[in-house]
């Protein structure tokens, strides 16, 4: 029996360990999409306890908890800080095959030097060794981020942020990790949410433009992508329920977008002609300005509505769907690519029904402008646990070029979250390694070794073009 989360922990042959020991787990980190809060890297936060920094915004772990029969009270309410770590303690405890097991201790072990198992009977000494080890300089937000090997991360921004913590950030010598914005253009897309008239007032109000017809909301939208460039942003991503494609012509978008602004109400068929005259302009605006163009889908969101009343959106709320868009995905691709205006682009789906079916439409549009310009994206979500990145990886190498992937990113709110890397790499080299170990491929550590460290790190860097 293997001694629990090891040294060679998920790490099941020797090429696999000797991949993972002398290349991945040396590799730095590129985190090029996530959610945390650049204020607090900005202000250098440092945090009072382990809950702040573990459960304030996780809801992974909220779901977790809400499964186990905690009451809300314990999760998002006003219990103290010390009743909501017991609680996760107790529910962690007997999480086995959940992958917030092993994230867990892996953030356990790396920040805070604890090997022992989180369950209720070691809760209070958790509690005070993290505590304690908080306390000391090694754990404010920007030495969490050194501690943990990266060299830039890419917030989620909206278009109508000002992008202040990242102008603060960038003229602040003493910290040499690059913190760039990342396009989130999602509110001025959906044109079907009762707040979007409120949503267009600050986003004339940021680009200086009057927003009255779909012209000016585009105009207003290159307004801020100029901004956002200049403050280093090369990445945009898009949270899409469904991939649409239903083409409208000029004058009968104009007619839609004046009767959304005359009313609350807009038809479906309406709605889908929008966003894909939207999603078009901006992929064309982002292969001219050489961006990466990221797509997250297979998501339907806010599904318990008297828990969205009451604590609002990414709260744990959210489920796969089980659309399959490979169709209108192609469609889309094919309409900006006869226009030459095809970007590098990232495709996510929620749902891993979807592997196959991305993998094969990256290979209708690749060129030799980029090498894999159309990705498939690290499983996401739901699927980033063992299972879930090791199907996504085998239908890409199945289907394409596992070599090119552009490897993992952590989609998180938490600055331990940085571990999600290591488990990746691990999976990821003991896949590797069974192929090897099984004959599949030869024992070149040559080849083998830079293969590991493109995928861990240096194909994401060619990829967006960033300089570091």
């Amino acid at each position: 029996m293997k001694a629990f989360m090891d040294k060679d922990f998920l790490l099941s042959t020797p090429t696999a360990q000797t991949l993972y020991h002398e290349y991945a787990e040396k590799t730095p980190i590129l985190d090029y999409h996530c959610h945390i809060n650049p204020m607090e890297i900005a202000t250098d936060r440092k945090f009072d306890n382990i809950t702040q920094v573990w459960l304030g915004g996780d809801h992974y772990k909220w779901r977790l908890m809400r499964s186990c029969g905690v009451d809300e009270h314990f999760i998002t309410g006003d219990a103290s800080d010390k009743e909501k770590f017991f609680k996760w303690a107790e529910v962690l405890g007997k999480a086995i095959g959940n992958p917030l097991y092993h994230w867990s201790h892996l953030e356990l072990r790396k920040y805070f030097g604890y090997t022992g198992a989180l369950n209720k009977n070691t809760a209070e000494e958790v509690w005070n060794l993290c505590n304690t080890k908080l306390q000391e300089p090694s754990m404010s937000v920007r030495n969490l981020i050194r501690q943990s090997n990266v060299t830039l991360i890419c917030t989620t921004d909206d278009p109508v942020d000002s992008l202040e913590w990242h102008t603060a950030i960038a003229k602040d010598d003493s910290f040499e990790v690059q913190v760039l914005p990342a396009w989130r253009p999602d509110k001025a897309m959906n044109i079907e949410k009762p707040e979007y008239a409120d949503y267009l007032e600050a986003l004339s109000e940021a680009s200086g433009i009057a927003i009255h017809t779909f012209a000016d909301l585009k105009a207003a939208l290159q307004n801020r992508m100029d901004f956002f460039a200049s403050k280093g942003c090369s990445v945009s991503d898009h949270a899409l329920e469904y991939v649409m494609y239903a083409p409208a012509s000029d004058e009968e978008l104009e007619t839609i977008f004046k009767n959304r602004l005359s009313s609350s109400s807009i038809s479906r068929e309406d709605e889908l002609k929008f966003k894909t005259a939207f999603m078009l302009f901006v992929g064309s605006e982002y292969h001219k300005r050489n961006w990466v163009m990221q797509l997250h889908y297979g998501c339907k969101r806010d599904n318990n509505r008297q828990m969205y009343d009451k604590l609002g959106p990414d709260t744990g709320y959210d489920c796969i769907n089980n659309y399959a868009p490979s169709a209108q995905m192609a469609d889309f691709f094919n309409a900006l690519i006869s226009t030459d205006s095809l970007p590098k682009t990232i495709i996510y789906s929620l749902n891993p029904n979807d592997n196959e079916a991305i993998g094969t439409i990256l290979g209708c549009f690749q060129d030799a402008s980029t090498a894999g310009k159309i990705q498939q994206g690290s499983a996401w979500w739901f699927n980033d646990h063992k299972t879930g990145m090791r199907d996504q990886m085998l239908s890409l190498a199945n289907l394409g070029n596992l070599s090119g992937f552009v490897g993992m990113l952590t989609d998180s709110r938490s600055f331990l979250s940085y571990t999600r890397h290591e488990y990746f790499r691990r999976i990821m080299c003991d896949l590797i390694g069974e192929l090897v170990e099984n004959g599949e491929f030869p024992a070149d550590m040559d080849i083998l070794s830079e293969i590991v460290k493109d995928i861990s790190y240096y194909n994401a860097v060619r990829y967006f073009g960033f300089a570091l």
